[in-house]
């Protein structure tokens, strides 16, 4: 058995994922499946198990690296049947001979210390001490000189997928935008938002079937579907996701504050399945639980539509001739226009509009 272990296929397509942390050190004796190294993909944080038991000799790469399927990750040190035969093997050195490799920087053991306590790489330095010897005042200055400087920060994951998917759409999407408001005063006291905009965008495209579709630019196609896949986009600290709630136009209300719990819950675990992030045909931003009224929105190929909604607010409006106070919810439709007409795009935002409008 090899005494390299790299990373399997994780399935789904993934060609590479980040070394978040590993469960293991070097010098630790593991058993088969004990978790070795959690990684992350463009989807979720996945434990990747031991393929066998054994004594850990080596770890091939850092946490924070990204690594290709296929390469090494962890090395074992080789069984005793397996070490008394080495030297009949072609080409194996002893281990022993691992010592002849250049040793690292030159410093004392506090030095060292220092340095990993303010995270100083000993290899960057320059030693000023006798004989090019790396001194205490050598790490504290590179400490300084690197608080000083604005740091890089690499995209990883999450971040990194969503930032080539924006690349892509504004590579490929003719954008346009129609804004508009819905009157919102007739709503129960603690109507659920998301909700309700879920209803309206059903409504929208019973009204409209253009929008919740795909556009294949390779083959000049458009498809349209009869269920709505809805796409919600959901905000994190480690970055976007949009998972999708299914066949929104044929569940009521208490099915979907269900699935949309369950969607939530499982984004924040970073727990949710694949699967779970794909086939979108039209998406929903709530962006306005943050801030801001109207916007100009991403589409994400295939997809030729996304709705936004913007902060709720009160306004002064007419009302049979009399001024009142109304609850206003600010919309915005962004879509494809390679795929969608003007008056498609006006009339899906109209049903929008008028299923928002009504009581309940």
């Amino acid at each position: 058995m090899s005494r390299v272990f790299s990373l399997p296929d994780l399935g789904e397509g993934l060609t590479e994922a980040e070394i978040v942390t590993w469960h293991v050190a070097e010098g630790d004796h593991v058993v088969a499946d004990q978790p070795l190294v959690s990684v992350e993909t463009d989807k979720a944080v996945v434990e990747v198990p031991s393929p066998r038991s054994g004594r850990i000799a080596r770890l091939l790469v850092r946490e924070g690296e990204i690594v290709a399927v296929g390469q090494p990750l962890v090395e074992f040190e080789a069984e005793a049947a397996e070490a008394g035969d080495a030297g009949t093997v072609v080409g194996e050195l002893p281990a022993r001979e691992e010592s002849a490799a250049p040793a690292g920087p030159r410093a004392a053991p506090a030095v060292r210390r220092l340095a990993q306590e303010l995270g100083v790489e000993l290899a960057t330095l320059v030693g000023t001490g006798p004989g090019g010897v790396i001194t205490r005042e050598d790490v504290e200055r590179a400490a300084r000189e690197r608080s000083r400087a604005p740091r890089g920060e690499p995209m990883r994951g999450v971040r990194r997928t969503m930032a080539r998917n924006m690349e892509r759409a504004h590579r490929e999407v003719v954008p346009a935008t129609v804004s508009d408001d819905a009157d919102i005063s007739a709503w129960r006291q603690g109507e659920d938002v998301t909700i309700r905009l879920v209803r309206a965008i059903a409504a929208g495209c019973r009204a409209e079937p253009a929008l919740n579709a795909h556009y294949l630019r390779e083959r000049d196609e458009r498809i349209l579907f009869e269920h709505i896949d809805l796409g919600i986009a959901v905000d994190t600290p480690d970055g976007l996701f949009v998972p999708v709630l299914r066949d929104v136009g044929n569940r009521d209300a208490e099915d979907l504050r269900r699935g949309l719990e369950n969607m939530k819950r499982d984004v924040r675990a970073r727990a949710i399945p694949p699967q779970e992030l794909k086939g979108q045909t039209i998406t929903l931003s709530n962006f306005g639980m943050f801030a801001g009224r109207y916007a100009q929105l991403v589409i994400l190929p295939p997809q030729v539509a996304i709705l936004g909604a913007g902060r709720i607010r009160e306004e002064l409006r007419p009302v049979e001739g009399r001024p009142e106070v109304r609850r206003i919810l600010p919309l915005s439709l962004t879509f494809d226009h390679r795929a969608v007409m003007g008056g498609e795009a006006a009339r899906f935002l109209r049903a929008v509009i008028e299923d928002l409008e009504k009581p309940a």
